[in-house]
């Protein structure tokens, strides 16, 4: 697909309809909002940016590319003013006092803030089910999960409501609702993008990225998110995607998939067959192909999930009710915290506090957590060995088809099993993309750290054979 910034910006500068009727336009389908995907729309804080376009329109000035563009925000980034809820009770009534460094890149270009996109609350999930505002409900199929945590996200961008949004990944936020909705989803290198401003659930793997419908859109918002900021001393440098590059064909390049993903008696028969599908298309064009070995799906997980619910239990230790968020009162102040978590918090996040508390504690935490890291420092080495042999690795979104609304949720140890295939590359900061083919939830490709052009490049060359 075309890029919808590009045709849009054509669009408004040739005057085929005003930024105030396009952004009336989505305004409308938000607030309808058939897929339970938003939270709050930010009706007159648009209004007021596309007037400032059509003011700049009007007396012939130029505008950028950014300028009147549509897009949604996950409900976990502040913008002052607004309400940023996490979709949670505790937060439902929270005003952010400031923006968050993403987000205001992309208003300082002059992109349009729509609305706070549904999500799995603190982004515990993988569903979008885990949310005090109501499950958001599959784009293709209303039947089915969004996915999650950025699920309100993905489902406003494959409606056309947004043309596109930011969302939070943490173990596969972005990407796997990526899938499930038949989009593009970047998780970027952790760091290229600032962490200010995005409620914290796992900081050593919480990234900010773009879901949108085409590639070149995704390297548009890239371009302007990315960068060192003095409020995040974890991001870092990085060079700009050229889209020329990116548009053409990638030479030279060696791919590998994990041996093991696919011999995975977990893996739904479908999406294992069409996978070696398209590792056959790789290897018709020419390009050279490894089977590569890796941790086994179970050691990921494990490993993935010991250490976001140890930050998460950290980060969100804060949430008491004393600074901001909705406080119970009872009998005295320790009942009054006791109180005030166990009302606000879902079951979910609860069991992943309880949990993290828990590999923290005395007695358990070098047992437990520092084993954790100890693998996670192995995972980073194995990726290391792996991009020395190989530039690209591909690989499916998840092991099985998307489920029908209400069978994650009752189930947490299915949900945390959907993530088999995101969580390793979160634990090793690389970046992935999630692209809307190659199976029924898409097809992952990922670089080693930096390689953001890479991947794309890559991943246009997959969408013109797919």
């Amino acid at each position: 697909m075309e890029s919808q910034i590009q045709k849009i910006h054509n669009q408004l500068v040739a005057k085929e309809f005003t930024c105030t009727e396009l952004v009336k336009e989505k305004l409308a389908l938000l607030k309808e909002n058939k897929y339970n995907s938003v939270n709050t729309v930010l009706e007159d804080l648009a209004l007021e940016a596309a007037a400032k376009v059509d003011a700049k329109i009007s007396k012939g000035e130029e505008i950028g590319l950014l300028e009147g563009i549509p897009f949604g925000i996950k409900d976990v980034y502040m913008v002052q003013g607004t309400y940023t809820s996490a979709s949670s009770d505790l937060l439902k009534k929270y005003k952010s006092a400031y923006t968050a460094t993403a987000i205001q890149k992309l208003l300082d270009a002059g992109a349009i803030p729509m609305a706070k996109e549904n999500c799995d609350s603190f982004g515990h999930g993988s569903s979008s089910e885990n949310t005090v505002f109501g499950s958001v409900k599959n784009a293709i199929d209303t039947s089915l999960v969004a996915g999650g945590s950025s699920g309100g996200s993905a489902v406003n961008v494959a409606a056309d409501y947004t043309v596109f949004s930011i969302g939070g990944d943490t173990g596969g936020s972005i990407r796997q609702p990526a899938g499930y909705n038949k989009i593009y989803g970047l998780k970027p290198t952790y760091g290229r993008v600032s962490r200010y401003g995005l409620m914290a659930y796992a900081s050593s793997t919480d990234t900010v990225g773009p879901l949108a419908k085409s590639i070149e859109d995704v390297a548009i918002v890239m371009n302007v998110m990315s960068g060192k900021d003095p409020k995040d001393q974890t991001t870092i440098l990085s060079e700009e995607i050229k889209q020329n590059i990116v548009a053409s064909k990638p030479e030279g390049i060696k791919v590998g998939y994990f041996k093991n993903f696919i011999e995975n008696d977990a893996i739904d028969p479908k999406i294992k067959a069409d996978f070696i599908a398209t590792i056959e298309k790789v290897k018709a064009a020419g390009y050279e192909v490894q089977e590569l070995d890796f941790f086994n799906a179970d050691t990921l997980v494990s490993t993935y999930y010991t250490l976001a619910m140890a930050e998460t239990a950290s980060n969100l230790s804060r949430l008491d009710g004393t600074n901001y968020g909705n406080r119970i009162e009872d009998k005295n102040l320790k009942e009054t915290y006791m109180v005030t978590r166990s009302e606000n918090f879902t079951e979910e996040t609860k069991r992943r506090i309880v949990g993290g508390n828990q590999v923290l504690s005395q007695g358990f935490s070098d047992a437990i957590y520092l084993k954790g890291q100890e693998l996670r420092n192995e995972i980073e080495a194995a990726f290391e060995a792996d991009f020395n042999k190989v530039d690209i690795i591909l690989s499916p979104v998840t092991p099985g088809p998307v489920p029908k609304i209400g069978e994650v949720l009752s189930n947490p140890h299915a949900m945390y099993l959907s993530d088999a295939y995101t969580v390793g590359f979160s634990l090793g900061q690389l970046p992935t993309l999630t692209c809307p083919f190659g199976t029924e939830t898409g097809i992952q490709v990922t670089g080693a750290k930096n390689k953001e052009q890479t991947i794309l490049q890559f991943a246009n060359f997959l969408n013109q054979v797919k």
